[in-house]
């Protein structure tokens, strides 16, 4: 090993490790010689009541004098036909990085054990890695891993099995999952405190597989290669640089039951959540929440129970807006004024659309006028009203499970006490600096260098948002040379929708552009991110994560946004109409915006979706199949490809893992369609809710099935998806005034109502304006058009009238909803108390293990200066 490749203080840290594991460790530190035979399992999946027992046991290889647990994998290819071609340059680079990569490893403690799977000309490398138990106690208070002090029985419950139970009636959504994890009392790690911790006593099972995937991989994030401040560390850089091909955590085991079947006893985690929750007959069941943070973490257990409780709530607002638009259905056929329309025959011959449009009659819209009245009807407004006031308990009760969940987890204070700095920073940071909660240095980068960067950053958004906007334009105008294109064809028919063909193709457009871009910025933001040297990985997504929704938010809203609140209302009068690059600005088709509104988020929410689950389906499936092609083609010729195949290679052939982003994201976007425009879509929710129902399954089996496991990662909550959430909430409700007031009939006919007729009789007529003489004398006719202006195209009374009821009804609105909603807030407590009692009680126990006036629950050593009065009020009973 070279001496760049390692720096004083990580060699120093590795020599005390090694000196801490002389007696416990000998000099062949994996013996793994021969091969699991066929039919053999991982390891035991015998049940146990200790910490970690059950998974710890399941990941275990080697010999049974020498038995080890493989924590990580590390694999990298070899083309032996290209070993003097012009890569080998490159080839000899890989190759000493990857060894010097290995010898650090050692030195940091590692056990590491080579295994090759030989083709005709080429071959795969699997390097299987374990960490003693000296290493793992040092890394566990490392980094303030919380372990378990005292057994808790296992409260985990939900208010709709807990009603179910009290009114007697069967609980059909209960799913019997067995090898229920316990909870526990816990609190942060001391080598010290040892003997205080539950389990402490068995070393193979004191640390669950998901603790040693998360020591195992900060070593791995943190080992250089090559001189640190050039960038030459962490297994990140050589997944990268293609020095390996993967690195990933082992699953527990086979996902496939075996065909002789097995007691619920005997299966592994792996098999448990397959049978359990992935397969597609338990769509209907609970979620094991604790069984998938046992096996994934929390963050994947959080994006899960989210997603879960998300799902759960659009079950009444999917029910609501299918009640409203029945009604809308049943009020079609006894509207007066679209009765009128449908009657009218030659009676309002309409203005053109467009330039080189048609003149038309008013009649030929009754279907579209039809269609639009399922949508704008006075249920729309109280629906309206619902969602928005839906909407805001969710994001409440959401908190409230969040907290149950995080304290449930252990992960109540990780992003303010616990989470270490990233490796990535770290290594970049020019300085160091104490760390104002627990006092230790840590690597700091200037803040007014970060806000620099980040001022460079948003302008590089501001750059993307424009394009977007400069693809709405696009849009725009193809629709109208579009329309003015099909309107001149000979068709008949083809002319008489020619506004609906444009704005149907100017959709299907838009989410292909929506589509691209998409993709390309995602890499952008990412560069962005990396740039910017956030400390922390919670703080690094969260910077990631706002900067592509807050381009998404333009890509996919920006259209629906156009014609909910701007198409048609800068066209001007027939003799004066607007136009923009010269081409005639675009008014709304003959049935109104409201029903383009709805269509265009039909389009884009419906066909995002499908296009979405069609790709998660198929996608996989494609790419998992070239895998082990590809893999099992470098065999020798006439092995067997699954009768000898380690639990490495079956891993290895499965899909890498991608993160959960794109999960979120999509149910974020989601969530907007369903609130932003709710007015002019009751359908919105019971789509998405369908949607849910097979995404929940989709995405458990991907995890389960066709994916490497992921190495745990632990997270307080959703991170900044929840504000995102909390912002589309209060844009949802000053959208939705909006659309009532300026996009919707509703107010304009209680108007009429008010001041001319109570049964809407001539609405029809008091809504469409004469064009002016001139243009009347120019084209030898008259015609009518949507406005309220007088013969000569100013605007009349009734428009000011009109104009200042719609914003005083926007004002109430949003005021009533945002009183309402500070209501619930007040009168919701964002954390239960049930949950306050059990946050005192583990603070009392921690005290009591590790005693001595240590710092208990995160605070790593400083004095605890809580004041006694609180001690007091705590009892054992607490």
């Amino acid at each position: 090993m070279t001496s760049e490749a390692c720096s004083g203080s990580r060699c120093a840290r590795s020599g005390k490790l090694q000196r801490r594991a002389q007696g416990e460790d000998t000099a062949v530190l994996i013996d793994m010689a021969s091969r699991p035979e066929k039919g053999d399992s991982y390891g035991s999946t015998a049940s146990t009541s200790e910490p970690g027992g059950h998974q710890a046991a399941a990941c275990r290889v080697g010999t049974p004098a020498n038995p080890r647990i493989a924590d990580f994998v590390l694999v990298w290819e070899e083309d032996l036909g290209r070993q003097q071609d012009t890569s080998r340059d490159k080839t000899g680079s890989h190759r000493a990085w990857r060894e010097t990569f290995l010898d650090n490893l050692r030195v940091a403690g590692l056990h590491v054990d080579q295994r090759d799977v030989q083709g005709e000309d080429s071959a795969v490398h699997y390097v299987l890695l374990s960490a003693s138990w000296a290493v793992l106690c040092y890394y566990a208070e490392d980094l303030r891993l919380k372990l378990p002090l005292q057994e808790l029985p296992n409260q985990a419950s939900n208010w709709s099995a807990s009603l179910l139970q009290w009114l007697g009636i069967p609980n059909i959504l209960l799913e019997e999952v067995p090898d229920v994890p316990p909870e526990y009392y816990s609190c942060q790690f001391k080598v010290s405190k040892l003997s205080r911790f539950l389990g402490s006593d068995n070393q193979d099972t004191f640390f669950t597989c998901t603790s040693r995937h998360q020591i195992l991989f900060e070593i791995l994030a943190k080992t250089p290669y090559g001189h640190e401040k050039k960038g030459l560390f962490g297994i990140d850089q050589l997944l990268s640089q293609g020095v390996f091909r993967a690195a990933f955590p082992l699953h527990d085991g086979p996902v496939t039951v075996p065909s002789e079947g097995l007691r619920a006893t005997g299966l592994s985690q792996r098999q448990v959540l397959f049978r359990h929750w992935a397969h597609w007959r338990k769509w209907y069941k609970y979620q094991p929440l604790d069984h998938v943070r046992r096996y994934f973490g929390e963050k994947v257990a959080l994006y899960f129970a989210w997603l879960g409780f998300y799902t759960c709530w659009l079950l009444p607002a999917a029910v609501v807006g299918a009640l409203v638009f029945l009604a809308g259905c049943l009020m079609v056929f006894s509207d007066t004024p679209t009765q009128e329309v449908c009657s009218s025959t030659d009676s309002f011959e309409m203005c053109p659309l467009c330039i080189d449009c048609p003149f038309w009659l008013l009649s030929s819209s009754c279907a579209l006028v039809q269609a639009g009245r399922l949508f704008d009807h006075g249920g729309t407004v109280f629906f309206s009203l619902f969602v928005a006031l839906w909407a805001v308990l969710l994001l409440e009760y959401w908190k409230r499970k969040s907290a149950t969940l995080a304290y449930r987890w252990g992960c109540s204070d990780y992003e303010d006490i616990e989470e270490r700095p990233r490796p990535q920073f770290a290594a970049s940071a020019p300085t160091t600096a104490p760390n104002p909660i627990t006092g230790e240095d840590e690597p700091y980068f200037p803040r007014r260098s970060r806000v620099r960067r980040v001022l460079a950053g948003s302008v590089v958004i501001a750059m993307m948002v424009a394009v977007v906007v400069m693809c709405l334009v696009s849009i725009i105008l193809y629709r109208a040379i579009m329309a003015i294109l099909v309107s001149r064809s000979h068709n008949t028919l083809l002319a008489a929708w020619a506004s609906r063909i444009a704005s149907l193709t100017g959709s299907v457009v838009n989410l292909i552009f929506i589509l691209i871009l998409s993709k390309l910025y995602v890499a952008l933001a990412h560069l962005l991110t990396r740039w910017e040297m956030h400390r922390t990985q919670t703080r690094f997504e969260d910077a990631f994560t706002l900067k592509v929704f807050i381009f998404q938010f333009a890509n996919f809203y920006s259209s629906p946004i156009y014609i909910a609140f701007f198409k048609g209302r800068f066209v001007g009068y027939p003799g004066s109409y607007h136009s923009l690059f010269g081409v005639r600005n675009e008014e709304c088709a003959a049935g109104g915006c409201l029903i383009e509104l709805a269509q265009e988020l039909l389009v884009i929410m419906v066909g995002k979706q499908v296009i979405n689950n069609v790709q998660e389906i198929l996608v996989p499936k494609l790419k998992g199949w070239w895998q082990k092609f590809r893999l099992r083609s470098k065999r020798k010729a006439g092995a067997s490809a699954a009768a000898g195949q380690a639990p490495w290679e079956a891993d290895y052939e499965l899909l890498p893992c991608e993160g959960l982003f794109d999960e979120y994201l999509e149910m974020v976007l989601q969530f907007g369609f369903v609130t932003i425009f709710v007015a002019a879509c009751p359908l919105a929710p019971l789509f998405a809710l369908l949607n849910n129902w097979v995404e929940i399954r989709l995405d458990a089996r991907k995890f389960v099935r066709e994916r490497r496991r992921p190495v745990a990662e632990r997270a307080q909550d959703v991170g900044i998806w929840f504000p995102i959430l909390a912002g589309i909430t209060h844009l949802a409700v000053i959208s939705n005034a909006f659309l009532l007031a300026f996009s919707s009939d509703f107010l304009p006919r209680t108007y009429y109502q008010w001041t001319r007729a109570g049964d809407l009789r001539g609405f029809v007529n008091f809504t469409l304006a004469r064009a002016p003489p001139a243009f009347a004398a120019e084209h030898n006719r008259t015609c009518r058009y949507r406005a309220f202006r007088e013969d000569d195209g100013h605007y009349s009374r009734t428009y000011w009238h009109l104009l200042a009821i719609r914003l005083a009804f926007v004002v109430v609105f949003e005021h009533v909803v945002f009183s309402i909603g500070r209501v619930l807030d007040l009168l919701v407590p964002d954390i239960p108390e049930s949950v306050e009692v059990k946050v005192k009680r583990e603070y009392y126990l921690a005290k009591q293990a590790l005693a001595e006036n240590e710092a208990l629950l995160g605070t790593n050593g400083m004095k605890d200066h809580r004041p006694p009065a609180s001690e007091k009020n705590l009892s054992p009973q607490a």
